[in-house]
């Protein structure tokens, strides 16, 4: 017999198997086919999104050169945008599901492009989460980052439009493969998996349509009755309208607004108190005021047109811009510029009044801006100052 000789016996070192997955419509129709929705959805997104910002924020090039109609411009752009990121949402996640496996494909690099293909994705699925992750936020209004909304959603916006032209010129060949029913790519999948694979198609459109047409009220009013998800109702606020920014947020309060008087500045200076604005010819208005969280309502708004105003400060017609500065204490839109254009159109008021009684505290009183076409944050609350350009 062979003696058995003691001691302890080698590690055996585990051998890494990546994971094995065996669920269907993991492939590459699928994806196709919610990639086309997700593709068109981010599209009409990006193009509103840069409405909505060179609205807010207009180069120098671009400032006098804004158009003040159609008066429901800004209110149709920014309701479609924050819609169309809503229904993104769903179509993100559905996509991110018939991929992820390819996370975990052996072994991870194979080569130098198949590296920058996989970093490239990377940046798309960081960029697109990261846009609609805090487009959602802010239209809620909570900020949980240290940096400003406006500028870095801006900017990730431009990254993710390359990394999906990107994405789609790499990928091309094997879109057009499985684009239709009858391309190649397509031809060569199970045959079993085509009625699963509606099945899924049709309720992804089902999520997507349902989380629309639940949040999508408070912008299209005629759906208001079906706006349940949605942080505004365009009916909930005082006056009937909704308040993104109390007077008490802004650090305005009745106490301080004993001794206001409007003051304008220009060629012929001049001041009017609120019981002196009143007694003016007033204008009638009926004008949405849209903000860039989603929401619009349709008011009647009255008070005085600010091309007279300027006139009468001695701005000529059609040439001279407004700077209009607010009572808050502090906030990124405490002071305001307007164009010629919304500056000498006839509905831009200087409003005294809100769906005919005097404007609530809350709601800019004694005075606010409204101008066709505006996005709310530039329709200035608690107005004390007007400045001819």
């Amino acid at each position: 017999m062979t003696p058995r000789t003691s001691g302890p016996r080698p590690p055996v070192r585990p051998e890494f198997r990546p994971p094995s997955f065996t669920g269907r419509l993991h492939d590459a129709r699928t994806a196709t086919a919610v990639g086309r929705w997700l593709g068109a959805a981010f599209a009409v997104c990006f193009l509103t999104g840069l409405v909505s910002h060179y609205l807010q924020h207009p180069p120098d090039w671009l400032a006098g050169r804004l158009p003040a109609r159609p008066v429901w411009g800004y209110r149709l752009t920014q309701g479609v945008h924050v819609s169309t990121g809503i229904a993104a949402i769903v179509l993100l996640l559905v996509k991110l599901w018939t991929v992820y496996p390819r996370l975990f494909v052996w072994p991870p690099v194979r080569s130098v492009r198949h590296a920058l293909e996989r970093l490239s994705v990377a940046v798309l699925v960081a960029s697109a989460v990261f846009e609609v992750l805090t487009g959602l936020l802010n239209i809620a209004q909570w900020y949980p980052w240290p940096f400003a909304f406006v500028p870095a959603h801006f900017a990730v916006a431009w990254v993710a439009a390359g990394a999906i032209l990107l994405h789609i010129a790499v990928k091309a060949p094997e879109i057009a493969a499985h684009w239709g029913r009858r391309s190649p790519g397509t031809r060569s999948l199970p045959a079993a998996d085509a009625v699963d694979r509606r099945s899924l198609l049709l309720g992804t459109a089902a999520a997507a349509g349902a989380v629309t047409l639940t949040t999508v009220g408070q912008s299209l009013t005629p759906l208001k009755t079906l706006d349940l998800l949605a942080p505004r109702h365009p009916d909930h606020g005082p006056q009937g309208l909704p308040v993104n920014r109390t007077a008490a947020a802004a650090g305005v309060s009745a106490a301080g607004l004993g001794a206001w008087r409007l003051e304008v500045a220009g060629p012929r200076p001049y001041t009017l108190t609120l019981d002196e604005l009143r007694a003016m010819p007033q204008t009638a208005a009926a004008l949405p005021i849209a903000c860039v969280e989603g929401w619009s309502v349709q008011a009647h708004w009255a008070g005085l047109r600010v091309r007279d105003l300027v006139e009468r400060a001695g701005g000529r017609p059609g040439t001279a811009a407004l700077r209009v500065t607010s009572l808050e204490v502090s906030g990124s839109y405490r002071v305001m510029e307007m164009g010629p254009q919304y500056a000498d159109d006839p509905l831009t008021l200087l409003a005294l009044t809100l769906n005919g009684s005097a404007l609530s505290l809350d709601h800019g009183f004694p005075a606010r801006i409204i101008a066709p076409n505006r996005p709310g944050v530039l329709q200035t609350k608690w107005v004390h100052r007007l400045e001819v350009l």
